[in-house]
């Protein structure tokens, strides 16, 4: 066995992509109970990490500053207090060329990296992990820097462990209890990964026919409380519009409570996929093995183009959008129903 380690993990963004690397962290913790672990994070997604108790502390980033010149010193003591840290390893999981020279920068014992080769990112790398195909799912790519180290898999652990206080708080602001949730997740950073406001609506119409007795929470950020109005409007009895008003902690609480999800590729898709919550994903222009639900890849539903799966924030076919507008409510409603049933 290793004795006492100092470990630190760069994974700094998105929201999904932390989420699906937090198996690594779960996996170190538990074959190092004694190993002390840092995560470098985007600050805007710190409070994803605040707390977690296979943590020792967190190292925020903040993007936004660090390109401007005058806050150069602040980003310069981040270095210095890493590498007073003394770190034994490094990981990478970012694996672009900020994270690396960051990485490097740390100046750990042992600085392992994924070889993403978009940046160069691997020439800072004493170990660089290969994705073992361009298909392979990302927590599957995270996870196998683990064996490179000594480290088992398994999956024996809670990939998000409940937060007793957020969620007293939640039925404390909401009193959401005694009722039968399904979450819907309108919104999407591109909108070219949005599945039409008018779709969700006649889902929602369907579903609500079907169950009578379920009610619908509308997740996503402040930028999305458009969508969500439109939904919530439509149905404001059935519907409790709550984007823009929960915390990280809080949305996935939420999630926690729900029954299933309906969402496009987003970042709270993951999380409910990390608390192994039904999921049915509408997916256009990227690609779900590589960033689908984990564990749920049979349950996306995707029109094939070919385009698709085109990786790119805007669309350029020449029916713009139809990877989604081609995906019905009906399709969706069908899907959904059969997860219900399954899971019931």
């Amino acid at each position: 066995m290793f004795g006492i380690l100092k470990i630190l993990i760069l994974k700094p963004s998105s929201l999904g992509d932390v989420v699906q690397a937090l198996p690594v962290l779960r996996l170190l913790k538990r074959h190092l109970p004694a190993a002390e672990i840092f995560w470098w994070v985007d600050a805007q997604l710190a409070g994803l990490l605040e707390g977690d108790p296979d943590l020792a502390g967190i190292v925020r980033f903040e993007k936004k500053r660090w390109v401007w010149p005058v806050y150069w010193p602040e980003m310069g003591r981040a270095v210095r207090w890493m590498r007073a840290q003394s770190f034994d390893w490094v990981i990478d999981l970012q694996c672009l060329a900020r994270s690396g020279a960051f990485a490097w920068l740390a100046n750990g014992q042992l600085l392992v990296g994924l070889d993403e080769p978009r940046e160069g990112a691997r020439g800072f790398y004493d170990i660089v992990v290969p994705r073992a195909t361009y298909h392979t799912h990302a927590v599957d790519w995270y996870l196998s820097v683990l064996p490179r180290l000594g480290v088992p898999l398994h999956w024996n652990f809670t990939w998000l462990p409940r937060r007793p206080d957020v969620a007293a708080a939640l039925q404390a602001k909401w009193q959401p209890e005694g009722a039968r949730w399904i979450a819907l997740q309108p919104g999407a950073r591109w909108s070219n990964k949005r599945w039409p406001i008018g779709y969700f609506i006649e889902l929602q119409r369907q579903l609500a026919a079907q169950l009578p007795d379920a009610r619908f929470v509308v997740l996503g950020g402040g930028e999305e409380k458009w969508l969500g109005q439109q939904l919530t409007q439509a149905a404001p009895e059935r519907c409790l519009d709550l984007t823009g008003q929960t915390s990280l902690l809080e949305m996935i609480e939420w999630l926690r409570l729900c029954e299933l999800m309906v969402t496009n590729d987003t970042g709270p898709m993951h999380v409910a996929a990390a608390l192994r919550k039904p999921v049915v994903a509408v997916f256009g222009p990227t690609e779900p093995r590589r960033t689908g639900p984990y564990g749920q890849l049979e349950h996306i539903l995707r029109h094939p183009l070919p385009c698709a799966p085109c990786l790119k924030s805007s669309c350029s076919y020449h029916q713009p959008f139809e990877c989604l507008k081609a995906i019905s409510p009906a399709a969706v409603f069908e899907c959904v129903l059969r997860r219900l049933a399954s899971s019931g």
